[in-house]
This record gives structure tokens, sequence and C-alpha cells, in this order.
């Protein structure tokens, strides 16, 4: 069972529902709340509260807890942050979950200054699942799921590295973000080098690597690591990283970005220069779209997730909680329930294990 922060049980922290203060009423009146999205409005209420509603990966998961809702009798209700890293809102949301007294908070977390909130949020009873981004300390929620991000970074790591065929490897590092600390962020980064067997000495933030080295996975060879840009996850932030790489070494020739709309951006850069046969792009997400690019060339690899079946199973957890039944207990030894990821690409290389385009497809987003 996922730990509980506010050190009590879900039914000890459940008593305390009636203590809604009236600042937290008030907040509920004025704040842009999460109106009724979906399914029983008699049934036990969930807060799904997103990073953005404008990214595809994140609207899957929206109308993934939407259909769950309505065949689960759930009451749902959607917020977001305006963009990638705004706390603020979330943190609005999370307030007004309280005041309206739902049964469960699921959040994909902006940062950390959201866990104070939290906090509160389980101090008058509501049960707390991170979805896709484990919150630091993961203990803030009871429960996450998530695609194991470090290992879907090695998976496309390791294919780089297979790929390049001891070729040295000038890379770029299309990360997440340059002013604060995220899991997902670090983990993607980290696991991507790891994949390439480049030694990452602190795995809790990126950048610790040596800036140039040799990689022991597959044949092995020299590397040098160009730039670590941030992006925002967004197609511009993408191609502006890129063009920032372009400019300190053009001769580039892996691409490491943190989701797919950020290699979108860093495509066109290098379509821009006339460099897009000379590099290629490995990616983390596996929407329907960026699979279709896998096909035509744009992307080498995409590493898949799946945030519908994160926002599903989050819903159907606070539901069954709602209902008087247990929480979901985690595996042993893990801090996270590990929702899958898988290695989907177009050109498949002799011991590293992927999946066929057509294969991913079965399974896609968005």
């Amino acid at each position: 069972m996922g730990a509980d922060s506010g050190g009590h049980s879900v039914v000890a922290r459940r008593t305390r529902r009636g203590a809604v203060t009236l600042l937290a009423l008030a907040l509920a009146a004025v704040l842009a709340g999460c109106a009724g999205d979906g399914g029983d409005d008699e049934g036990p209420g969930v807060s799904l509260i997103l990073k953005t509603q404008t990214n595809p990966f994140f609207v899957a998961m929206r109308d993934a807890a939407r259909e769950e809702a309505r065949a689960g009798g759930t009451r749902l209700s959607v917020a977001a942050g305006t963009a990638d890293g705004d706390t603020q809102n979330q943190i609005n949301a999370i307030y007004t979950a309280i005041a309206r007294g739902d049964e469960g908070i699921l959040i994909t977390s902006n940062g950390p200054a959201v866990n104070a909130a939290l906090r509160l949020a389980e101090e008058y009873g509501l049960y707390v699942i991170a979805l896709d981004t484990p919150l630091d300390p993961v203990e803030t929620a009871d429960l996450t799921y998530a695609t194991d991000n470090f290992a879907a970074g090695r998976l496309i790591g390791e294919y780089a590295a297979a790929r390049l065929d001891g070729e040295k490897a000038v890379i770029a590092m299309l990360d997440l973000y340059d002013d604060q600390v995220v899991s997902v962020d670090v983990e993607r980064d980290t696991g991507f080098l790891d994949g390439m067997g480049i030694e990452v000495p602190d795995k809790r933030v990126y950048g610790s690597e040596e800036p140039t080295g040799r990689y022991a996975a597959g044949r092995g060879g020299d590397y040098e690591i160009v730039c670590h840009e941030a992006t925002q996850g967004a197609i511009d932030g993408g191609r502006q990283a890129m063009e920032q790489c372009l400019s300190r070494n053009p001769e580039v020739n892996v691409v490491y970005t943190i989701n797919e709309p950020a290699g979108e951006g860093a495509y066109a850069a290098l379509r821009a220069e006339g460099r897009e046969r000379d590099a290629f792009i490995v990616t983390i997400d596996g929407s329907c779209g960026g699979l279709e690019s896998v096909r035509e060339g744009v992307f080498a690899a995409d590493a898949t997730q799946y945030p519908g079946k994160m926002a599903q199973l989050g819903v159907e957890s606070v539901a069954e909680i709602g209902a008087g039944g247990e929480a979901p207990e985690l595996p042993d030894g893990e801090s996270f329930v590990d929702t899958g990821t898988n290695l989907v690409t177009a050109e498949p290389i002799d011991g590293v294990e992927s999946q066929s385009v057509d294969q991913g497809l079965e399974e896609c987003w968005g």
C-alpha cells in the first residue's frame, strides 16, 4: 500500500472531511474550479489534475478517465495547468477538490510546489494518486501509476548505441526543464545515457556525466555531449533547443528528446539545416501520430507509454476506496505501479528487443 504522509490510515483521514475550513470553502467559490466532467453526480468524487490539456498525452489521460468514470459511476472533475511547470493553477485545483469533498485526487504534477497542498488534501481525507510523474518525494502520494521512465530512457539509449555501430556519438540532450528538477525529466535523461553505456555518477540530476568519453553499449565508441537544453516538452521549445545545440556543434548525429513534441521541433530544426539525414532522433511517448512518425523516419525509435491505462487505474482505485474497499497495494519492493513501456522502431536491430510500428499502433493513444 502507498505511504501515508499524514501518518493516518485512509479510514482515519476520511473522518476529517467534515472539518473543511472556511478558507477552503472561500477558495472554492472564487477559484476557477473543476466542473463536473463525466460520470455519476452522486458517485464518489475524483479530481483529475493534469499538467496541461493541450498535450495529446494528457488529453488521452483525460478521455480515459472520463470513460472509466461513466462506466464506474464516479463523479469526475478535470483541471490543469496552463503550461508545463504551472503549479499555481494545480494548487488552486487541489484546494477546490478539498472544499468539494472529493474522495481522491489524481495528479500529473508540474513540480514540488504542489506537495504542501497535496499533504493538506490527505489530512482532509482525500486519497492522492500520482499519474505519470512520481512526486518528489514519492511518499507524498498514497500511490503512483506511472511508466518506469528510467527504463523507457534506457530502451532508447540501448537502441541508439546499437544503431551507431561503433561510430562516435555526438549527442544533443533535449530535456524538459532547466529551472526545476522533476523526476520524469531526470529519469528519462539518465536512463538514456545509462542505456548507451555512459557512466552517470548522480542519477538524481541530469548533467552529472562527463561531457566526453566512451559509451559501452552496442559495439562501443567515443561520445561527446554537445548540450542539455530545455524544451518545455513543446514543439517550439524542441526546435529552439535543437537550433542552440546545432550552433554549438553542427555535427550532432544523435538526438535524445524528452517527448514527441520536443522531437518534432528538433526534426524541424535539423531539416531547416539540411541535416535530417545526418542525425537520428529517439524519443518517448508512444502516441499514434508519434508512431507514424517512426514509420516515416522522423523518429528512429519511440519508447511507448500508456496514459489511458494510468488514468483508468486511478479512477478505478478511488472508486473502490469510496465504496469502502481497500486501497491498492504496491508490488513488493516497488515505489510505484509500472504501467509498462515498449520500444517501437521501423528499423529493428539484432540484439535489441523491439516492436514493429504496426504492433505499437495496436495500443497507441491520441
